[in-house]
């Protein structure tokens, strides 16, 4: 499994690597109602492989539906839309439950808007109980609240729409295209380093996911012996600070082994085309470790990354065992503020409720299985 050979080697396993490399990258911050209407792109995290891996074609036609109908539901226009997490990719160590059951998890959706306060009004006249207090302030407020705090997310977290229980996040398109390309907090950068469902889709984001993608197969190389498997990669790539938050301790390890082909759809076409690694079989690569072919690779990470490492010493961080313990020491501040902030914009009750129903799914979750990947 991910952690099987790191831990031979160091002790540390690159799942964990992962959420320090995740902390250090966050603490490096400083249209028409449908748009264009597509389900897959090469350079959004492709979504029919690793849906179609668990579902037969019936469940995930309904599905499809569903999905396609709660962004209908809104009048407020969506220029860009994604549905992402357990909802909607069955994840290895959970019992598959039907789609709309009282059992199913909450489906995750982001939605990215070209005006968030124009947004908000709309919506909150269409849609006012699934805000919190917040919104008998106006729209203006809880724009404000979206924009200034946390990685600029504004989220509604346990409504029903189209007979979906979901949570909603809305962003605005220009802060979703700045920490694709700089990683100003990559809370937004780092789920769209995983596979989603993409229903609805824009020029603008798949070019800057494109530069998002190699970026973070770069940043993981920095973090790994010179042998690895795919499954340390993109344990690596998948780890998040949110694991440590109530999340199932076994998530990013399900994440990945439920959708190796997704990943490899991903990223593979990117591991090719760097001149510093190279697949020996299969599943395992080697990676040359030169100074100057690392050094390299700093100089092309995102901006913020790329400032934040020379703060911390940049020939110190050249070596994998120094960055991930340097990396640790950072703060983590957008991804603490953004959780905290859920507290003001569900509402303090419906927050609770959303906790709650996380641990004890970190409680339930099943340990994952041994793997010879």
């Amino acid at each position: 499994m991910c952690m099987r050979l790191r831990q031979q080697r160091r002790g540390v396993s690159p799942c964990m690597t992962g959420l320090v490399l995740r902390g250090a990258l966050r603490s490096a911050r400083g249209g028409s109602r449908r748009g264009n209407h597509s389900t897959t792109a090469t350079t959004i995290p492709a979504t029919t492989s690793g849906l179609g891996k668990h579902l037969d074609s019936a469940a995930q036609t309904e599905l499809d539906a569903r999905l396609e109908a709660v962004v209908g539901e809104f009048h407020a226009p969506v220029r860009f839309a994604i549905a992402y997490g357990s909802g909607v990719f069955r994840q290895k160590g959970y019992k598959p439950t039907a789609v709309g059951s009282k059992e199913a998890p909450m489906v995750d959706f982001l939605f990215g808007v070209t005006h968030p306060d124009h947004w908000h009004s709309l919506n909150i006249r269409q849609n006012r109980h699934h805000y919190s207090s917040l919104a008998y302030f106006g729209s203006k407020v809880v724009s404000n609240v979206q924009e200034k705090m946390g990685a600029g997310l504004y989220f509604n977290p346990d409504v029903h729409v189209a007979g979906l229980r979901i949570k909603y996040g809305v962003v605005s398109m220009d802060r979703l295209i700045r920490d694709l390309h700089d990683w100003e907090t990559l809370y937004l950068a780092g789920r769209l380093q995983k596979p989603v469902k993409v229903l609805r889709t824009d020029a603008r984001v798949t070019l800057a996911n494109r530069r998002n993608l190699r970026a973070s197969v770069r940043a993981a190389l920095l973090l790994l012996p010179s042998e690895f498997s795919e499954e340390e990669l993109f344990c690596a790539i998948a780890g998040d600070f949110r694991m440590k938050m109530g999340e199932n301790p076994h998530k990013v390890f399900n994440i990945v082994y439920s959708q190796m082909d997704s990943f490899r759809e991903l990223y593979k076409p990117i591991i090719e085309d760097l001149p510093n690694v190279n697949y020996v079989s299969e599943s395992q690569l080697v990676q040359d470790l030169d100074a100057r072919l690392r050094s390299q690779a700093v100089q092309k990470l995102p901006k913020h990354l790329h400032n934040k490492m020379y703060q911390y010493h940049q020939a110190a961080l050249l070596r994998s065992g120094d960055a991930a313990a340097s990396l640790a020491e950072i703060v983590r501040w957008p991804a603490i503020a953004q959780s905290l902030k859920g507290i003001l914009t569900a509402g303090f009750s419906r927050a609770l409720i959303y906790a709650k129903n996380k641990l004890k799914k970190s409680f339930a979750a099943r340990p994952p299985a041994q793997t010879n990947k």
